[in-house]
């Protein structure tokens, strides 16, 4: 069976998960469940980043040991992605003896390549990066991401030999060039490595929370090193036993990595070039996506003092719903909202009027309202179990049929390249043309005369099945209202390669099948903006 194995960033342990994070968590969930879908084994791999400067501080803050302020940070954020239901297989945390281990393991093998040198740097430190800048990086002196002044730092440090390697990832990114999506951030890493690269600083003596140096136990591995290594240490890298050397070998290298679009140098030029040196297979792509912004273009981040809680969100909106939203699909509508909305590898705006415009749009009025007049009309014409016969299909059934052939083919190809927005235009291309389609046949003149009935059959088994095939295309965007969809159809579904059952079956729904009751599964929203969205 072919493997899909994904990872996000893991996130940093200092501050609550946001709609930032939230995208990037959504993004690798919908690849993830897309790949299911489509009968691939599939890995999906997240976590938390938990050592470094930050992370000490704000625990002193606290009056708290590190590892207990981790530990709460931890579950915080598994309680905001159980809510968003985001279907990792593993919550990865950098403290884990493990992952550890695994980095010690390849300081060595580092090391043994003569990758790793002792020596003094100074430089500017952004304390909310945990990374140097140099003074032509800075944007009037400040941070370009934290918009602080970094500041000066002089001590004794181990150093990667990073300029080693700038035309062996130049030749590798210009023979794969899969390896960085989207084409734009590919250019941007190219040109940085053309800039010439300079050895990293890859340790800190004044850090005393992170992975102690195998060579060195006085001082840390820098975290962002640290945080990177966790894509391989918690798949196997050890290969200390049978059960670690079956998993690597099953699962790496890593078919995606989903980052943002600011942490391009650490995950496509450092990186790579740690794997080189540890004699490590690279991953075969990584893909960089842009921010969430404000709709006055402001990035929405913790810095910024703007953050959006995605769990509030779903709960305003249900409220906003008068509670006629499902609890389980609160905050569905989101997701989908983040996928359909933000261009691939390109910045989106979030905002409560733009969500409550795009649910009400897409999701109440075209999804929701196909599938309530759907099973309504199979109720109350058929009390919910069609005739076995059916009439023979005419020419605006069979257009039907084309247009959803048409939208599966490029649905397919649109989510395979990360295209995921317009993977679901396609997807609503069906379900408006199904809506269409009920203003075309008009079931309810039909009804009206027996003759028609054969008739009527086939215009709502051409009704449910657009639906099913509907709810398979959006089930990587919303899991638990498409498996809702599918038991409102009666199909034991979602199955495990619903993305594979794909084709329009002769007349599926008119062989005495029977459908749940009419329901209302998005109702319309009228709400104002809550306080924190």
């Amino acid at each position: 069976m072919p493997k899909f194995y994904i990872t996000t960033a893991i996130d940093y342990a200092n501050g609550a998960p946001h709609i930032g994070h939230t995208f990037e968590k959504v993004l690798a969930d919908a690849m993830a469940r897309f790949q299911r879908l489509r009968g691939v084994d599939t890995w999906f791999q997240m976590g938390m980043d938990e050592h470094g400067l930050k992370v000490e501080q704000t625990a002193q803050a606290q009056g708290v040991e590190p590892q207990a302020f981790c530990d709460a940070m931890a579950e915080t954020y598994l309680k905001a992605w159980r809510a968003m239901d985001i279907s990792y297989d593993a919550f990865v945390r950098t403290s884990d003896p493990l992952h550890m281990k695994g980095v010690q393991a390849l300081f060595t093998r580092f090391q043994e390549n003569g990758d790793i040198y002792k020596g003094e740097y100074e430089g500017l430190y952004c304390v909310g990066c945990e990374a140097y800048y140099q003074e032509k990086d800075l944007l009037e002196g400040k941070c370009p991401v934290h918009h602080t002044e970094p500041k000066k730092v002089k001590e004794k440090n181990y150093f990667f030999a990073l300029s080693k390697y700038g035309e062996r990832l130049l030749r590798h990114i210009e023979a794969h060039p899969e390896f960085i999506e989207p084409e734009m951030r590919r250019n941007e890493v190219t040109n940085v490595i053309r800039s010439g690269l300079e050895d990293i600083s890859v340790s800190r003596a004044s850090v005393k929370w992170g992975v102690p140096l195998p060579m060195d136990p006085e001082q840390t591995v820098y975290v962002w090193i640290d945080a990177l290594l966790n894509y391989a240490t918690f798949v196997g890298l050890s290969q200390h036993d049978e059960a670690t050397r079956a998993m690597w070998a099953r699962w790496w290298p890593a078919d995606a990595h989903v980052i943002g679009k600011d942490i391009t140098r650490f995950h496509c030029v450092i990186w790579p070039a740690m794997l080189m040196s540890a004699g490590v297979e690279l991953p075969r792509s990584i893909y960089a996506h842009g921010w969430i912004k404000s709709p006055d273009g402001g990035k929405l981040s913790k810095t910024a003092g703007n953050v959006v809680d995605p769990v509030f969100v779903g709960e305003e909106l249900r409220k906003a719903a008068g509670e006629g939203l499902a609890e389980a699909l609160m905050h569905e509508p989101l997701r989908y909202f983040l996928l359909r909305e933000v261009p691939a590898g390109r910045d989106g705006e979030f905002s409560w009027e733009l969500l409550v415009d795009r649910y009400n749009a897409d999701l109440a009025n075209e999804l929701g309202n196909l599938l309530n007049r759907a099973l309504s009309m199979s109720h109350r014409y058929f009390e919910g179990r069609l005739d076995p016969e059916s009439g023979p299909a005419e020419a605006l059934d069979l257009e039907v049929q084309a247009v959803a052939t048409d939208v599966v083919s490029k649905y397919i190809r649109a989510m395979s390249s990360w295209q995921f927005s317009n993977g679901m235009q396609e997807t609503w291309r069906l379900i408006k043309r199904a809506n269409q389609y009920v203003q075309e046949t008009e079931p309810w003149t039909l009804a009206k005369d027996p003759s028609k009935r054969a008739r009527l059959v086939r215009v709502l088994a051409t009704l449910l099945e657009s639906l099913r095939i509907a709810a398979a295309l959006v089930a990587p965007a919303m899991p638990r209202a498409a498996a809702r969809i599918g038991s409102d159809l009666g199909l034991d579904w979602p199955s495990p390669r619903a993305l594979v059952d794909l084709e329009w079956p002769a007349k599926p729904f008119a062989l005495g099948h029977t459908v749940g009751a009419a329901v209302v599964l998005f109702p319309r929203v009228q709400a104002p903006k809550p306080a924190q969205a």
